[in-house]
């Protein structure tokens, strides 16, 4: 699960990050507001939306004066932005961040994930800060230094001098380092992060380190452990389909192909993907309806695919084990009989009760075209979809 910039700061300044202070504001009204409690001159108004890159999209300003904050907090609060992380609609602006101003020395780059080979928290860090740390990799690999931590022992000064000696740091700089590395790992930890971000993290003048962004992603498995964390969620910044999926306990992502996806499993569900693609078309998603589905389950299912007005076909594809495929070919009727049948629509059912389930789909009286295998079934879908007879 995502939050916006302002509700990760202030998840980390419960640990003693630092930061500078700022105000979210959903008015204009309440930007002036935040703007007359910062010291300025210097105040900074940023866009909060799920995405990166928000500067580029000017989605970022840097106002000298109040006139100032009230010109951007007019330009950027409703605005669609657009930047490198978000599709070509961009994301409708309805909060901002009215921060201020820092004198900045130098800036850096500071990350922490799971790291999935070694089964521990990794930092990834580089003095290459307030740039995409993609380009960085791809260009100047060399500037880019990871370090994990073992869950055994925790955060130790060693962490702190491996930080330090990573961005060059020295001194009481040095010290800052090893002290943030100890914070940002104790909020990681104890929230069930997944990623936190901070770029740049900045030296100031007067040589303090400043988390000047900040990026938080959250393990959704573990929100039932963080009741303040979950009550966090904006859900207008989410896809509405997946919404729905999750409300039925369906595993869903959009994707931007135009060949709906229903299969059970995900080494199944990917295969379909990559299948779709050898025969030249693309998934509009990923959906998995599991092992235990219901008729109802599959209707939902079914709903939400088509639903989705990028969606030119449809590839419901079953290996019956602890799925029937006669309560997959049930749910799939009953979909299509209550939201109607608009583009073309492959079904291959193999498995438990597959007799059954075939037997429904052929007495149904509907347009679907049935198949043997999955080959039989891409082949036969990109090609409904394609106009090829």
């Amino acid at each position: 699960m995502n939050i916006h910039e302002h509700q990760a700061k202030a998840v980390l300044r419960e640990f003693g990050a630092p930061l500078v202070e700022g105000y979210p504001a959903f008015t204009i009204e309440e930007a002036m507001a935040a703007a007359k409690k910062l010291p300025g001159p210097i105040r900074v108004v940023k866009a909060q939306i799920h995405a990166g890159g928000r500067g580029k999209g000017g989605g970022v300003k840097i106002a000298k004066s109040l006139e100032e904050v009230e010109t951007y907090a007019n330009e950027i609060l409703g605005m669609q932005l657009i930047t490198p992380q978000t599709d070509a609609a961009g994301k409708k602006v309805s909060r901002i961040f009215i921060e201020a101003g820092a004198d900045i020395a130098d800036e850096f780059y500071l990350s922490m994930l799971v790291d999935r080979a070694s089964s521990r928290v990794a930092f990834v860090v580089s003095t290459e800060g307030g740039m995409d740390i993609e380009a960085v990799a791809e260009e100047t690999p060399e500037k880019i230094h990871t370090f994990d931590v073992d869950p055994a022992t925790g955060i130790m000064p060693h962490h702190g001098r491996a930080l330090a000696r990573a961005l060059n740091l020295t001194g009481a700089a040095a010290k800052q380092a090893g002290k943030l590395a100890g914070i940002l790992y104790k909020a990681f930890v104890t929230k069930d992060m997944s990623l936190l971000e901070i770029n740049p993290l900045v030296l100031t003048g007067a040589g303090d380190l400043v988390c000047l962004d900040a990026k938080v992603s959250f393990d959704e498995n573990a929100l039932y452990r963080h009741p303040d964390i979950a009550a966090l969620r904006d859900e207008t910044e989410e896809d509405p389909k997946e919404l729905e999926a999750g409300k039925h306990d369906l595993s869903y992502i959009a994707l931007d192909g135009e060949i709906g996806c229903m299969v059970n499993g995900a080494g199944l569900a990917m295969s379909t993907m990559d299948i779709i693609k050898l025969y030249g078309s693309s998934p509009a998603n990923f959906l998995d309806v599991g092992g235990g589905a219901t008729k109802e389950k599959v209707t939902a299912a079914f709903k939400i695919i088509t639903s989705d007005p990028n969606v030119k076909g449809i590839l419901v594809n079953i290996f019956g084990g602890i799925m029937r495929c006669d309560v997959i070919a049930e749910g799939v009727i009953a979909a299509v009989k209550e939201v109607g049948l608009q583009v073309p629509l492959v079904v291959r059912l193999e498995g438990t009760n597959v007799k059954r389930g075939k037997e429904i789909i052929e007495t149904s009286g509907l347009d679907v075209i049935s198949a043997d295998d999955l080959d039989d079934a891409a082949q036969k879908i990109v090609a409904a979809v394609k106009g090829v007879k």
